[in-house]
This record gives structure tokens, C-alpha cells and sequence, in this order.
């Protein structure tokens, strides 16, 4: 093929969510997006442990509703491991998005924002969500591990749901480090329910205020709730059935 042929043939153009994707403005998007599917899945998973506190019966009953979601339509479980592999893809885009980002911002010349709250609030953010997003991560797998496999809870039996969060928060320890990750849910929940809209597109003083508290609010409502189980267990609040 002449070099005059292959000037004329079409260049293959990338799928656009795919070309979107390569750009800074996409991957804030893809984080964004990915994040506040992450938000709904922890503040919908804080619900339904809270039912921990109506007994035994509850909350186990509250369990094996979400294996049985979508029968008749669907056959057992299929729905809950639909959300599974959603909730995967939304933390993988999520991280790495988050890693690109890092990397592109290490590169670029950095950017003053608009005004010196925005500034601080975005500077701290940045020193801490990193952080706050490794210690959740790890402590993701860890409670898979405690209260799904059951590898990490020695009293771990399959299906009674109850018994294993008592089991496993009446431990100390164990206790200790759900409280410590919980806060630390609460700063990356924060920062990221504070900054999503911002990387939308959606940043305006008008607005900045309520964005503020909406993340005040949403993340103090997420560390109280997750913090009140292994307190309520330690406390002998939550009777061992």
C-alpha cells in the first residue's frame, strides 16, 4: 500500500466512552458517577445493618431477602450477585480513576482554585482521601473476610447472620478496628460527597453551602450509624440470641 493510500483510509475512531475515558474530565466523571453508586451502596448496606437492632429475626430475615430478590423473575441469589459485579466494576472504575488522577496531577503544573476556601477544602481532600481510600479498601476485604467468607470469625456460621456480627463485634479488637474504619469512611465519604459535584461541573457559591452540609450530614449520619454496632454489641445493648 502506497503511503498516499494510507493517508486517504479512515482512521478507526475509539468507541466514545472509551475516548471520554482517556481524558482528565472523564476519569473525574467516571470517580464521580462510580462514587455516588458507592454512596448509595454503603448508606443502603448501613440500613439494613441497623436492623441489627430489632433482634435476631430481623436482621436475618433482612439477609436472606437479598438472596431471594427478583424470584420469581429471576432464579435465587441472581439478582444480589448482579449488584455484586456492579459494585465491583463501580469500586475498580472508581480506583482507578482515582490512581490516574493522581498520576496526571502529579505531572501538570498544579492550578490555584477560584477562591482560598475552595482551595483548603480541596487541598485537604487531597492529602487525605488517598489514605482514607487505602485504609477502607483494606478494611473492605477484611469484612468480607470476617462476615461473608467467614475466614477472619472462628464462631463463622453460613446463613445466620446475626450470630456472626455478634460473634465477631463482641471481640475487641475487632471491634476497635470497625470503629477506626468507620471513621475513617466518614473523611473519605466526605471529601468525596464534597467533591464529586465539583468534578460535574456542578460548582457554584450558591450551591457550595449546601454541598458543604449535604456532606456533613451524609457523612456524620454514616460513621454514627456504623459506629453505634460494635458499640451497641460491646455494651451488651445487642442480646447474643
Amino acid at each position: 500500500m502506497s503511503t498516499t493510500d494510507q493517508r486517504l483510509r479512515p482512521t478507526r475512531r475509539r468507541p466514545f466512552i472509551v475516548d471520554f475515558y482517556s481524558s482528565a474530565i472523564g476519569k473525574k466523571w467516571a470517580m464521580a458517577v462510580s462514587g455516588i453508586a458507592l454512596l448509595l451502596y454503603v448508606f443502603a448496606h448501613l440500613i439494613g445493618n441497623l436492623k441489627l437492632f430489632l433482634g435476631e429475626a430481623s436482621l436475618n430475615t433482612y439477609a436472606e431477602f437479598l438472596r431471594e430478590m427478583g424470584e420469581p423473575i429471576l432464579p435465587f441469589s441472581v439478582l444480589l450477585w448482579i449488584l455484586r459485579i456492579g459494585l465491583i466494576v463501580a469500586f475498580v472504575v472508581h480506583i482507578h480513576a482515582s490512581y490516574a488522577l493522581t498520576v496526571i496531577n502529579r505531572r501538570a503544573r498544579p492550578l490555584d482554585y477560584a477562591g482560598p476556601r475552595e482551595y483548603l477544602v480541596a487541598n485537604y481532600a487531597s492529602r487525605t482521601m488517598r489514605w482514607s481510600g487505602v485504609i477502607v479498601l483494606l478494611f473492605l476485604l477484611y469484612h468480607l473476610a470476617d462476615l461473608t467468607w467467614g475466614w477472619a470469625n472462628p464462631d463463622f456460621v453460613r446463613g445466620e447472620v446475626y450470630n456472626n456480627v455478634i460473634a465477631s463485634l463482641s471481640r475487641w479488637p475487632v471491634a476497635l478496628l470497625y470503629i477506626a474504619a468507620s471513621i475513617a469512611l466518614g473523611f473519605h465519604i466526605y471529601h468525596g460527597a464534597w467533591s464529586m459535584f465539583q468534578s460535574m461541573g456542578i460548582n457554584n457559591p450558591r450551591f457550595n453551602r449546601w454541598r458543604r452540609w449535604f456532606a456533613q450530614a451524609f457523612a456524620a449520619f454514616m460513621v454514627v450509624g456504623n459506629v453505634s454496632l460494635p458499640v451497641a454489641v460491646l455494651a451488651g445493648w445487642v442480646p447474643s440470641s
